[in-house]
């Protein structure tokens, strides 16, 4: 009787150890279904870098509101986190060194004054007349010279989404550069098809703020561009407040409004571009806001502002964990040390930006 005893409590082993593997396996397959899902889940946007061109066409210092609306976004979109080696920044008239300038060195955008805009730490790439159509053309399409350095080359890949802003006069179909030229809405849409057959973004935010300024996409045709404009065809857009002190217009009024939304939007936040689209409403733009969202795949309020205006922070995901070791520490009271002036280190300040628009006082 003891040896089919003994077989048959090593086949109930053999069953047991069968059942446990099989377990195992398909444990470990769910786990590796469910590590999938997350992968694809975190890598919602499908873009790994962000990339912002941010133009000024306009000269004259009858037109500082322009300087001011576009280094007030540079400001906004290096806060949240894209750094100044992925900006293009075109300025085609210094105002900061116009010699109308009562306070040289700064432009404001707000009559309060307490924001100099153009800062200490304004990398300008295109100034003066370099603004012209054929430069911006080329930065878009990747068309320039070999001896143009990499700070003034758009070096965006598939994977990138890219913010365009532009700001200046314009009308119906055209913006204009330097009051000496034009770009169309030909040959914005044009160039946007090129940038895509090169391969050159993932998707594309394109913003304006001039008159008539819906007309400057209704050309547009290539895919995962998603466009807002401060007024449509027909109307005007209008500045905000004067400066009594510069005795000029500071910032024109969708700018005004889309930079106090964005001045509520931190790293990491999530709001989206649905609510962006609706930060100037007729009531206080005057011009109606107007937006084309067909040529983008992804639902306009599943979509972060932050995939735009902010900077995705390179992550890997790894299956395995990592122990730390936990470092033996001592004492409070074994550590205490006496210093000076002289050996102690200096606390380091934490700088924070401070907000755009305090009160005005008009």
């Amino acid at each position: 009787m003891a040896a089919p005893m003994a077989a048959s409590v090593n086949r109930s082993v053999s069953f047991v150890f069968i059942i446990f593997i099989v377990l195992h396996l398909l444990n470990t397959h769910r786990t590796e279904a469910v590590s999938e899902e997350n992968v694809e889940e975190f890598f919602t946007s499908g873009h790994t870098n962000n990339w912002a061109v941010l133009v000024d066409t306009s000269r004259f210092w009858f037109n500082y509101r322009h300087v001011a609306n576009v280094l007030s976004i540079y400001r906004s979109v290096k806060r949240l986190g894209i750094p100044d080696s992925q900006i293009i920044l075109m300025i085609a008239d210094d105002m900061a060194c116009n010699p109308r300038n009562p306070r040289p060195a700064t432009v404001f955008n707000n009559a309060n004054q307490n924001i100099n805009v153009y800062g200490d730490d304004v990398e300008v790439d295109y100034r003066g007349y370099e603004v012209t159509v054929e430069n911006f053309i080329r930065v878009l399409t990747g068309r320039l010279p070999p001896s143009t350095p990499r700070s003034k080359r758009l070096l965006s890949d598939e994977r990138s989404n890219i913010l365009v802003y532009m700001t200046g006069h314009g009308g119906d179909g055209f913006l204009k550069f330097q009051d000496s030229e034009e770009v169309s809405n030909v040959e914005l849409a044009d160039a946007f098809e090129q940038m895509w057959q090169k391969q050159r973004y993932h998707e594309l935010f394109f913003m304006i703020d001039t008159c008539q300024a819906e007309s400057m996409f209704q050309k547009f045709y290539s895919p995962n561009l998603l466009a807002v404009a401060s007024s449509r065809v027909g109307e005007d857009s209008l500045s905000h407040h004067v400066d009594p002190a510069l005795g000029v217009y500071v910032i024109d009024r969708y700018t005004y409004y889309a930079l106090e939304f964005l001045e509520t939007v931190k790293p990491g936040s999530k709001k989206t571009m649905a609510q962006f689209f609706r930060v100037c409403p007729k009531s206080v733009c005057i011009s109606t806001v107007s937006t084309r969202v067909d040529l983008f795949k992804r639902n306009v309020a599943d979509t972060l502002l932050t995939d735009f205006f902010g900077s995705v922070r390179n992550v890997e995901l790894l299956q395995e964990s990592i122990s730390l070791i936990k470092k033996n520490t001592t004492k409070v009271e074994d550590t205490k040390q006496t210093c000076n002036k002289d050996t102690c280190p200096e606390k380091v300040s934490k700088f924070s930006y401070v907000d755009q628009f305090p009160k005005l006082l008009i």
